[in-house]
């Protein structure tokens, strides 16, 4: 299934101790690139949640927040005085290398790394509490992921059915194009002699065909249409090969626009490489 790299989830749990929010947003990357924002007491989780994070995604740029909210009447919050004394020791050593120092502010002290600490809490039953809301939000996040990456599938398969449109449309034009082109050439040689040189004829019009015959181009582009079809019907990772077949896409409608021998044959090739470049702008929210 189809999944985008952009998407927000949360997820929130209460306890007797306290609640629980965890607040997850995804964006686009070439890579799997996690941040996580963690108390200090349960920094130690760090690694176990980047694990975890690739059973649920393979790319994405994704920052996960963790705050968790003590209930007001258990006396769950504890200062560690040490620490705050160190952190004002600190600020008034520098206070006094200048002119106009500003106040120290307390709540500014209980911000401090180690100054605010969660207490009478089992730290394994904390530790487990965090991790199932975080498979819990991780779940709704590849939800949400797949959600969007269904509506950007959709757009892309709309504009693999206008390049489909655009390439019958230049496949059954060009009978009559090579026909036009070879009566042009005829007339030509007429013009410039009085009788024809049949194996110079022969030549001309075999280099005619050459340089005009698309037939390979739009082959390709079928083929390459078609492998696009079956990677958005899969399950597997499909970004990065979207994106390379969108190369490919590209790489013909070039060639097809530098062997246009009319106005609607260019026409179509503009059109072809407009589609393109939509699908590659979807795509690259693809994971």
């Amino acid at each position: 299934m189809p999944r985008s790299m952009t998407a927000y989830a949360n997820a929130q749990a209460s306890h007797n101790w306290g609640t629980l929010s965890w607040e997850i947003r995804s964006v686009n990357h070439r890579y799997l690139e996690p941040s996580f924002r963690l108390p200090d007491t349960l920094r130690q989780l760090e690694r176990d949640l980047r694990e975890q994070m690739t059973r649920f995604v393979r790319r994405g740029k994704i920052d996960c927040t963790l705050l968790i909210k003590s209930a007001g009447t258990t006396g769950q919050i504890n200062i560690n005085v040490d620490a705050a004394q160190e952190y004002i020791r600190a600020g008034e050593s520098i206070a006094r290398l200048i002119t106009s120092p500003a106040l120290i502010c307390p709540m500014d002290i209980l911000d401090k790394p180690g100054v605010l600490n969660l207490r009478a809490i089992d730290p394994e039953l904390l530790k487990k509490a965090v991790i199932e809301l975080y498979q819990q939000v991780m779940r709704e996040l590849v939800e949400v992921r797949g959600r969007e990456g269904n509506k950007l599938a959709e757009l892309v398969r709309q504009r693999l059915s206008d390049i489909t449109r655009h390439t019958n449309t230049v496949r059954n034009a060009m009978p009559e194009l090579m026909a036009a082109q070879r009566q042009k050439l005829l007339n030509k040689l007429y013009e410039f002699g009085g009788q024809l040189d049949t194996e110079r004829l022969e030549q001309e019009l075999v280099y005619l065909v050459q340089k005009t015959d698309v037939d390979e181009e739009l082959d390709r582009l079928g083929v390459h249409v078609a492998e696009i079809y079956h990677i958005l019907d899969s399950d597997k990772a499909m970004g990065r090969r979207l994106d390379f077949l969108v190369q490919e896409l590209n790489r013909e409608a070039n060639t097809l626009s530098a062997k246009s021998s009319s106005s609607s044959i260019s026409l179509s090739a503009v059109e072809l490489k407009v589609l393109i470049e939509q699908i590659r702008e979807q795509i690259q929210n693809l994971e």
